[in-house]
């Protein structure tokens, strides 16, 4: 009876029928007020919220209002990824009276190239001018090849497939490539350099407990060596002081064995490390770490409270003893999921962080012994070359990364639903990942960067980015209607860093013969 019913109703009639059953179901349900009040209408409400992002993002926003990154700072990395044009025509179109506002100043006469300079073949090759783990005697140190480097993100928060195009892409324009706390897995091991995290979880190095296992580091670094350093993550710029999260949505079979966990349960690493609960003890660690695998070793952290970095320097002046490298993670957030408190109000930006802590270093005279690592939003030439001027002699870049393999700022990297594929577990959504191609744009990009810092370089009548100072650049002072240098606004000149230039930077003296034979072989 029901199907002769049904079928006795003219075809045009069954969406009507489907919204009367809809009405019906919203008026008798009370989980949504919105719904049972206005039915059918009200679920207009819902649909407007999931797309009103990607709305705003292509429609209603201008190309400099989004945040994190703006249209045209995407464009930017999109069309150098993909070796487009990624000029702009008819001026700025910035608001450069705003606050803060960076103006990179040049010198009257830019610096003159001889015919036989390498720049004039590699103008993006730029070696960093300090090497890791000389100043604390390590067994292995570590010349990075280049200024500009890829910041730590863990296979789980992304795909493998990006991990893999980013670490081949390392591997042809000659930098590192850092794990994130996610540990060394196969996707990492494409050719790049890389920088294994230790996070306080200490994945892949762990016992079933979580508790750090040496034996299995040692293991690791000898078996694996392209693993050049060992960054002991103390926390990080989007949720300092909570320790890494990854939804069990994300958690493979695969991600559960690398890491060493188990399946079905959010993993929330712990806030702070178990292997050590002071400074002294922490700075013992990292010298157990650098003797038994030969390997410099660094700290990553977000900056707060500066006591404890007073202290750092003081047991360092003390002790001989401490960190090769120092990476600052600005508190701008990164791709980690992360609780919006932590995120937006936890820790402080990296030029109020990172100046905090050089001024630190400096007073007890230990930055000749640092390499300074920067991380927070400076993979774009103009906050790289900000960077420098305040003492960083390495960039890492992240987010921007991603941008270069194809991510579009969809901001759901914590849900497993990344339409790219570059944040998501999804075999389905991975499948538009090829790593052949995504890896040439990560290469592209990471190549256009270096060029453009090269070419400001240049423009400020120097060579390498190390000998910008910070009276180079000024930043507008807002509703003062001036602008003021660097130095003044943050309270310190930089040391300059030893530099004899990019020739001998490019020497086996200082890359080794593998090494140099490597820059030797790429042409632009």
């Amino acid at each position: 009876m029901l199907m002769q019913f049904l079928s006795s109703i003219p075809w045009w009639c069954y969406p009507l029928v489907g919204l009367v059953v809809l009405a019906i179901r919203d008026v008798s349900q009370k989980k949504h007020t919105v719904q049972h009040n206005f039915p059918v209408v009200g679920h207009l409400r819902y649909l407007i919220e999931t797309v009103g992002p990607e709305f705003r993002q292509y429609i209603v926003a201008n190309n400099r209002e989004e945040l994190p990154f703006n249209r045209r700072q995407r464009a930017w990395v999109y069309a150098s990824s993909k070796k487009e044009n990624n000029f702009q025509g008819f001026g700025t179109d910035q608001d450069i009276n705003s606050a803060g506002y960076v103006f990179i100043k040049p010198a009257m006469l830019p610096r003159r190239l001889e015919k036989n300079h390498p720049y004039r073949d590699n103008p993006y090759v730029v070696p960093s001018a300090k090497t890791i783990g000389l100043a604390h005697n390590r067994q292995k140190p570590y010349h990075p090849r280049s200024v500009v480097n890829i910041s730590g993100m863990s296979f789980g928060s992304l795909s493998g497939a990006a991990v893999e195009s980013m670490n081949k892409g390392a591997a042809k324009f000659g930098c590192y490539q850092n794990t994130g706390e996610g540990s060394f897995t196969p996707y990492h091991n494409h050719g790049g350099d890389v920088v294994i995290n230790i996070g306080t979880a200490y994945f892949g190095i762990r016992d079933d407990d979580g508790n750090f296992v040496m034996e299995k580091l040692v293991a690791l670094t000898s078996q694996n060596p392209c693993i050049k350093m060992i960054e002991l993550k103390l926390s990080q710029g989007a949720k300092p002081g909570k320790g890494g999260v990854l939804p069990a949505a994300k958690i493979t079979r695969e991600i559960a064995e690398i890491r060493h966990l188990p399946m079905g349960k959010d993993v929330i690493s712990p806030a702070s490390h178990s292997a050590f609960t002071n400074l002294p003890e922490m700075i013992d660690f990292i010298e157990s770490m650098a003797h038994s695998t030969g390997l410099p070793v660094g700290i990553k952290s977000a900056v707060g409270k500066l006591d404890m970095w007073e202290t750092l320097c003081e047991l360092m002046v003390k002790t001989g003893k401490g960190p090769d490298f120092i990476t600052i993670d600005g508190g701008e957030g990164g791709t980690g999921a992360a609780p919006p408190s932590f995120a937006d109000h936890v820790s402080l930006p990296w030029v109020y962080g990172f100046s905090s802590v050089y001024k630190i270093f400096q007073k007890h005279g230990l930055t000749d012994k640092i390499t300074f690592i920067g991380s927070g939003k400076l993979g774009l030439p103009d906050t790289a070359v900000m960077a420098f001027a305040m003492g960083a002699d390495i960039v890492n870049v992240g987010r921007e990364a991603m941008l270069s393999i194809g991510c579009i700022q969809a901001q759901v990297c914590h849900t497993n639903r990344c339409p790219t594929g570059v944040a998501s577990q999804n075999k389905w959504l991975q499948s538009g990942i090829d790593p052949a191609l995504k890896s040439e744009r990560c290469y592209n990009y990471l190549k256009t960067l270096a060029k453009e810092i090269v070419e400001i370089t240049i423009a400020c009548g120097y060579e390498h980015p190390s000998e910008f100072t910070m009276d180079d650049v000024d930043v507008a002072m807002g509703d003062n209607n001036r602008t003021q240098s660097l130095r003044l606004t943050y309270g310190y000149q930089k040391d300059q860093v030893p530099y004899a230039g990019i020739e001998n930077l490019l020497t086996a003296k200082y890359l080794g013969g593998d090494q140099a034979n490597r820059v030797a072989a790429h042409k632009i």
